[in-house]
């Protein structure tokens, strides 16, 4: 759309009638003819003619001349985003959810469009996200810019309906623009949104959707037959491919999911249950949201459970047996095993198979090497489930939460109960609440606890008079969990109920955690999972923020600011915490239903048109020109050809501003800023989007370039930050990258435009900067996933930690490795071709070219950085004056080999190179 940032310079128009009426009434210049002999005097008609009135095309051209500079004048701008300029006090409303995370950087473009046209137009522009629920304050452009540039999506879909209160005070006693950019997600309270953009009195709302469709993940199953979880979409996409990854980030797996028109499907992923108890979570290819990423933890591991049954196995009457039960209900998220027939110890024997849960069916263990087996298997970690029966009852076991009475309360006995007792209700505290107590299951038998002091604290579950069903008690790093009831349907109906089947689900999910992960805090509930590791808006595991708030044991959402989805716990007993809970469904909204229309946002920078139109009058003008010369005689072309010759010129120039027009941005040129690095050589970084991190990145390379300057013969100039998406890279031979978790992936644009720089010489060192929060065999911290998930997109060469006698480790000073704010992270680089055979020593490099990628988490330029005084301003890791400057020489070896190859590995340097090593 248009807009003008000089709109009273319109009123010029109003002269153009008045131009039209002197142009008509003003006659061209006679033609002058030269006195003629007499003949040709009388071949001339004897009256002579003057044109009355200009010629209409001529009037035409003129009138367009005018128009022309009237409209260059008011300053006309082309908004590819839709965006009209206006004075009005503007709001812009962003969608701050994890819907909105796959085009966020084009959002943030869209929304930065609209706050420069308002602040061009000098009207007042706030910035208000869904997630918050302050009041916006309308200001300057600069401030909003910098409120837009600090937000990142969050990793839960926010409730719009505090957003929605600040907007009615926002526009209330004021004729404010209303602008959201939407997620078009019928989620989160849209509809009482929209109603509240209808009722708040604005005088106009517009509204912006992006183009992209989110997916998402739902409800992980790893059960006993295979991985798969419910994959949505909004969209029209066909087909849609789920990863399996490890801890590591490797893909173990993938399935790709043909919707077929439905809108929710189960996708499965075929792998051995080895491989599927390695995986960590689950992702949607190419979607990089909180919403397309599925967390596995411990209670997703399909399970190995051994069973025994104390009395003798009745194949013929399999109803009759205990274990039957048991298999039935383990089957669906179990591994079952059970002891081959004839076996003299059959607990012996399955416990060989390391199992992570025992079953033990009205078994007594009495002391000896079995007993003593188990006790291991539970101090150890295992879970060992019991069930009562006769010879439980009556016998002396040490592997029991609780002590049991002789003999058991029996319906009709001398402790009986004149009716058959239902269930209670589960307490909180206990790892079955949540579940229905079905009042259809009853006992008619079962075998009591004494009342020792902490039964309360042990009782998982109790009957409706109090006493105790299902008690459990932590023993080492396992647990014991008895049933007071049979596992067959003697003394209850409860083993042939569903909620037999979920009470040993959740149990089996438990086995191989330690107790809930306590909050250190004081004060603090010692049964809550504290958070560990959480997702952002992205799909990125991180640390904790701190409004992170611990969750109770049993919590199953939804996902919000107080618990985002993650993983909460510590070592490895932890829970996970999905972004959608298993019921939940994405929809799309339907704003023409809703009464409002929504324009699809396309983030473009503006175009400013009075270039184009002064051109144009100026073609115009020289256009005028030719034609009065030609009408006056003075060149000799017929007033047909100067006409045909001006439209000729006036239509190269309306092609070119169509051409203009067509781009959604101005063609880049070349900068000041490129000029003069291209005069000078400089070292650059990449501006990650984190004011403190760039500003470490800008003082490092500061005081790398003053080492430089005063230890080398190469003095380049001062760095610069720069933007690989906007700002041209060959100038620059060196780029530092620091990883930042937080940030948002780079489009495939800038990807492209980053390997094309990589391969025509350029080299990048990616710094993590996470050498301390790196675990050897552990899970990627954040900022090592980040590069992953960029390198997926790059063309890189296999890399390898830089050998002792890389040409890298010699181009200036002899170094061993190299160390920044950390000494214990490694550093890679492209690998090496093969040691010939035939060659003594090792080829530093095939050619004169460096490696184009350097990779290393030490944080080097947090090492380098110095203050004006030339102060270090960070501490090292271990430490030391020494360490700093090897870190110094590092980053100086790193530019030399940057800037001049392989020459140190010539023989020519070998004698001096020997010198220097002392041999």
């Amino acid at each position: 759309m248009f807009s003008f940032t000089a709109p009273l310079a319109l009123f010029g128009l109003i002269s153009l009638p008045m131009i039209y009426w002197l142009l008509r009434v003003t006659p061209p210049r006679p033609r002058e003819i030269v006195f003629p002999p007499t003949k040709i005097l009388r071949e001339l008609k004897p009256d002579e003619e003057t044109p009355a009135k200009t010629p209409w095309w001529l009037m035409a051209l003129r009138l367009a001349l005018a128009a022309a500079l009237i409209f260059a004048m008011a300053g006309p701008v082309w908004a590819p985003s839709g965006v009209v300029a206006s004075t009005a006090p503007t709001l812009v409303i962003l969608d701050d959810g994890w819907t909105a995370a796959p085009t966020w950087e084009r959002r943030l473009a869209g929304a930065a469009s609209i706050i420069e046209s308002v602040a061009r137009a000098g009207g007042p522009v706030a910035v208000a996200l869904a997630s918050e629920s302050a009041a916006p304050v309308p200001g300057d452009g600069p401030r909003a810019m910098e409120k837009l540039r600090s937000a990142r999506p969050k990793p839960f879909l926010p409730d719009r309906k505090a957003i929605g209160e600040q907007v009615t005070a926002f526009a209330h006693g004021r004729k404010a623009r209303i602008v959201w950019i939407s997620d078009g997600v019928a989620q989160g309270d849209a509809a009482g949104f929209v109603r509240a953009l209808k009722e708040s009195g604005a005088s106009a709302v517009e509204i912006y959707v992006e183009d992209h469709a989110p997916r998402a993940l739902a409800a992980p199953t790893n059960d006993a037959a295979t991985l798969s979880v419910d994959v949505l979409r909004i969209g029209d996409d066909a087909s849609a491919v789920v990863d399996a990854l490890d801890a590591k980030g490797r893909t173990v797996g993938r399935a790709e999911v043909d919707f077929g028109g439905a809108r929710r499907v189960r996708g499965k992923i075929e792998l051995p249950v080895e491989l599927r108890n390695e995986v960590s979570h689950l992702r949607i290819e190419g979607e990089n949201s909180a919403g397309a990423v599925a967390l596995l933890d411990a209670r997703s591991k399909v399970k190995r459970v051994a069973l025994i049954g104390g009395g003798a196995a009745d194949e013929a009457q399999p109803l009759l047996s205990p274990l039957y039960y048991l298999e039935k209900a383990l089957a669906p998220f179990a591994q079952i095993r059970t002891a081959r027939p004839g076996v003299v110890d059959p607990v012996q024997a399955l416990l060989a198979e390391q199992p992570n849960i025992m079953g033990l069916a009205d078994v007594g263990l009495a002391p000896g090497e079995t007993f003593d087996a188990v006790s291991r298997f539970v101090e150890e970690g295992g879970t060992l489930i019991r069930f009562a029966g006769p010879r439980l009852a009556n016998a002396e076991d040490g592997l029991l939460p609780v002590r049991l009475r002789r003999n058991g309360r029996v319906l009709g006995g001398a402790m009986s109960w004149e009716e058959p007792k239902a269930l209670a209700e589960f307490d909180a505290t206990s790892p079955f609440f949540g579940l229905p107590a079905s009042k259809d299951v009853t006992v008619q038998r079962q075998v009591l606890a004494e009342p020792d002091p902490g039964l309360a604290d042990k009782t998982w579950a109790r009957l409706s008079d109090g006493t105790p069903l299902v008690t459990a008690e932590r023993r080492g790093k396992g647990l014991i969990v008895l049933f007071h009831v049979n596992a067959d349907a003697n003394w209850s109906n409860l083993p042939i109920s569903g909620l037999f089947v979920e009470m040993l689900k959740r149990i089996s999910a438990m086995a191989g955690e330690s107790t809930p992960a306590s909050s250190e805090r004081s004060g603090a509930d010692p049964a809550a999972f504290a958070p560990m590791r959480l997702l952002d808006g992205f799909g990125a595991l991180g640390a904790p923020g701190l409004s992170a708030q611990s969750i109770p044991p049993g919590f199953d959402g939804p996902a919000s600011a107080e618990h985002p989805p993650g993983l909460y716990g510590s070592g490895e007993a932890f829970v996970a915490v999905q972004t959608l809970r298993p019921t939940d469904e994405i929809s799309a909204f339907d704003f023409a239903g809703a009464g409002l229309s929504a324009d699809v946002l396309r983030a473009g920078g503006q175009l400013d048109l009075r270039g184009p139109l002064l051109v144009f009058a100026l073609a115009a003008f020289i256009a005028d020109a030719l034609i009065v010369l030609a009408l006056a005689g003075k060149l000799r072309l017929r007033p047909l050809s100067a006409a045909t010759a001006a439209l000729l010129a006036l239509s190269c120039v309306a092609a070119t501003i169509d051409e203009t027009r067509a781009e959604t941005a101005p063609k880049s040129t070349a900068t000041q800023r490129d000029k003069d690095a291209a005069l000078t050589a400089r070292l650059a970084y990449v501006i990650s989007g984190d004011a403190r991190v760039d500003e470490i990145s800008r003082l490092g390379l500061e005081a790398l370039t003053q080492a430089l300057n005063a230890r080398t013969s190469f003095a380049p100039g001062d760095p610069v930050g720069v933007d690989p998406a906007k700002d041209e890279l060959a100038f620059y031979p060196l780029l530092y990258w620091p990883i930042v978790a937080s940030a948002p992936q780079p489009p495939a644009k800038t990807v492209a435009k980053v390997t094309a720089y990589m391969k025509q010489g350029g080299t990048i060192i990616f710094d993590t900067r996470d050498a301390l929060s790196q675990r050897v065999g552990g899970a990627p911290s954040p900022e090592a996933q980040w590069l992953r998930d960029l390198t997926k997109g790059l063309d890189i060469p296999p890399l390898e930690v830089t050998p002792r006698d890389h040409v890298i480790t010699k181009t200036f000073y002899l170094l061993d490795g190299f160390v920044g704010r950390y000494a214990n992270g490694e550093t890679w680089v492209e690998a090496l071709p093969p040691e010939p055979k035939d060659q003594a020593a090792r080829p530093v490099r095939a050619t004169d070219s460096v490696s184009a990628i350097v990779i290393t988490s030490n944080d080097l330029a947090s090492a380098w950085a110095h203050d004006k005084r030339g102060q270090p301003l960070f501490p090292l890791t271990p430490g030391g004056a020494r360490q700093r400057e090897f870190a110094l020489r590092g980053g100086i070896n790193l530019v030399m080999y940057t800037l001049t190859g392989n020459y140190k590995s010539d023989q020519v340097h070998v004698r001096d190179l020997l010198e220097r090593l002392g041999q």
